[in-house]
């Protein structure tokens, strides 16, 4: 059923929630540019409604609070600039998703709103039980693509640990960025990459 746009032209399609999905597009956008302009502390769900072009009670029937609109917006971000590339050599993949996983959690808008999550997270457990089972398990499952992928193809064998590797791979990033602040160069990532396949082919 169509649903008309906060700024009254036209009719769109709604998305499975009854919502029109330019106005939560809107929205979401706004979220990300919000939170990097202010900050978590004076992120408001006005604020959020005037920087979307929407209305407030809008915002407030399909989310009940700023985190919940983040949570959403990092869902749709995390789908579209992390999704793993499929070029057939194993190498190749790993080293420009890695490289994807630096951008996106040194440069993005986008990281900037997941390390925010993340730091809530620490004090408001329900927060982290969401963050692990609605996005950070599906961004492991993305992660493991190029292994599978590799295992499929017979790069790598059927038994290779995949969640092991992950770790490996994906974890000393998160590490530089959360923990040390070192930066977090393609030299490194590459490193990364030609270490754990350099210790597969020994093994």
């Amino acid at each position: 059923m169509g649903d008309v746009t906060e700024s009254g032209q036209g009719r769109n399609h709604g998305n499975r929630y009854g919502r029109s999905e330019n106005a939560r597009r809107a929205v979401l956008h706004a979220v990300d540019d919000l939170l990097v302009e202010v900050g978590f502390a004076r992120l408001t769900m006005e604020g959020i409604a005037a920087k979307a072009g929407v209305g407030k009670q809008t915002v407030y029937r399909w989310w009940p609070s700023k985190v919940d609109i983040l949570l959403e917006a990092l869902g749709d971000d995390l789908a579209e600039e992390l999704a793993p590339p499929d070029t057939g050599d194993l190498r190749e993949d790993l080293r420009k998703h890695l490289a994807a996983v630096a951008s996106f959690l040194t440069t993005a808008d986008a990281g900037a709103m997941f390390r925010t999550l993340l730091g809530q997270a620490q004090h408001d457990p329900n927060l982290a039980r969401h963050l692990r089972e609605e996005h950070l398990r599906g961004q492991l499952a993305r992660d493991r693509l190029p292994l599978e992928r590799a295992v499929a193809r017979g790069e790598l064998p059927p038994d290779t640990d995949l969640d092991s590797a992950v770790e490996r791979l994906v974890g000393p990033i998160h590490y530089r960025v959360l923990v040390t602040g070192a930066p977090v160069l393609p030299e490194f990532t590459d490193e990364l990459v030609e270490r754990y396949l350099g210790e597969r082919s020994r093994g």
